[in-house]
């Protein structure tokens, strides 16, 4: 077992240590404030204090986590051997050259969301303000790095340390905004864009919604059963987030009393795990989320614990205390919709921590590393150059056997208009994953 000596106790530092100790490391420890049961301890041993106690391995703090308060901090960004580092310590005694527990924290807690910024137009906070983008270590999860980093240095010194066995995982989600491209939405709808359609002179797709329509064509976006026959070949485990707001100009949506929506959706429970897809304007008007969230659940008959917001739109710490307070026990929203890598530096999920009540809580945040739309249309590649990306993402997650969490949207997958060829993208990512496992 390893034990911790700490100067003091603090909501922030016990947090970071279990996450560290417990969640990365998988290894058993105690962490107490006495000297005295500190020296007496037999074993590995780790200080986290202004001065080593007596011939353990030793992190010198800075102030970062015996603070309350939330202000800007200077982060002492450096690199070393291609690894990106945050709080410098210069203690040359120290086991490292940085303070892994501070860094740790500050990346997960998205200390950095805290601290005033200019939103973007949909008002989130923007991926070319954070840290990580703009020093150029986005696409590494650094977290897990330090971790291993740290637990290299422990098992130096003491090598009978037992560290449980970590493995790398895969995590299948899929957004549905728009069930159907042409099907399920109304007269007025269907009317209005089949006359647009035909204000463009687009006479492909006024024939497609005739065909569908009136002779019982599939609909484009409805490739669920492709879905079900992924999922079942590979095994796949499947989380699938659906949109349940009436259509707005953010939310292109099927109306959730649609009967053929419905009964998609019912399909899809028998393969996959469902969450609720908070819409839009949930953000301004979070007593929405109880409404949306009970619709899904009266359509699947099951409780509802798994949430994704619409366009990653969420602020912190409001929206994840809406999420609590309609009892959700899991977030898949951190990343961003523009950029792919990893917005909380992991890919290993972790408690929210609520910086402005210095405490952590029961909602488990599970970060993802890329999503569709960042691919295509935040960077702009073609189907070939985001392969490469997705694989490189995946072997990042290998290195440090974390928990690769992939979002796709059904009509990404229907290899229809724009999405022309993504298909195969998706189909290259689960044969990587297969054939590296």
């Amino acid at each position: 077992m390893l034990v911790i000596y700490i100067d003091k106790q603090t909501n922030r530092l016990g947090y970071t240590i279990n996450f560290i100790f417990k969640d990365l490391l998988k290894t058993d420890f105690m962490v107490t404030t006495s000297k005295e049961t500190f020296i007496a301890e037999k074993g590995a041993k780790l200080s986290y204090s202004s001065e080593a106690v007596y011939d353990e391995l030793h992190i010198t703090p800075v102030s970062l986590l015996y603070e309350t308060d939330i202000s800007n901090v200077d982060v002492d960004f450096f690199e070393e051997d291609n690894i990106p580092y945050i709080f410098r310590t210069y203690n040359k005694e120290d086991v490292l050259n940085f303070d892994v527990f501070a860094a740790v924290f500050y990346m997960v807690s998205r200390y950095e969301e805290y601290l005033p910024f200019i939103s973007d137009k949909h008002s989130r906070f923007s991926s070319d303000d954070s840290l990580a983008h703009q020093k150029g270590f986005l696409k590494k999860p650094v977290v897990d790095i330090w971790a291993r980093i740290l637990k290299e240095k422990l098992l130096e010194r003491y090598p009978d340390i037992v560290f449980q066995d970590k493995h790398f995982s895969f995590l299948n989600t899929i957004d549905v905004d728009m069930a159907f491209y042409y099907k399920g939405k109304g007269l007025y709808r269907g009317v209005g864009g089949f006359v647009r359609d035909l204000l463009r002179r687009d006479f492909s797709s006024c024939m497609e919604r005739i065909k569908i329509d009136f002779f019982g064509k599939k609909d484009p976006y409805d490739c669920f059963s492709f879905l079900q026959n992924s999922m079942t070949h590979n095994s796949l485990n499947t989380l699938i987030f659906y949109l349940m707001s009436l259509s707005s100009d953010y939310d292109k949506s099927i109306s959730p009393y649609n009967t053929r929506f419905q009964l998609s959706i019912k399909d899809m429970a028998d393969y996959a795990e469902i969450g609720i897809h908070p819409s839009y304007y949930v953000y301004e008007e979070p007593e929405r989320f109880s409404y949306q969230a009970q619709l899904l659940k009266d359509i699947i008959h099951k409780s509802i614990t798994k949430s994704r917001f619409h366009y990653i739109r969420f602020r912190l710490p409001e929206s994840y205390r809406n999420l609590i307070d309609n009892e959700i026990t899991d977030d898949y929203s951190m990343g961003y919709s523009d950029k792919i890598g990893f917005r909380a530096g992991t890919c290993s999920s972790f408690q929210f921590y609520d910086l402005d009540k210095d405490c952590e809580t029961k909602l488990r945040i599970h970060p993802f590393a890329f999503m569709d739309v960042a691919l295509k249309n935040g960077m702009r590649l073609n189907a070939e150059q985001a392969k490469q990306e997705i694989i490189s993402l995946i072997d990042e997650v290998k290195k440090v056997e974390g928990e690769f969490v992939s979002v796709w949207h059904n009509e990404s997958l229907s290899d229809y208009k724009e999405w022309q060829g993504w298909r195969e993208v998706y189909e290259t990512q689960i044969e990587y994953i297969n054939k590296t496992k």
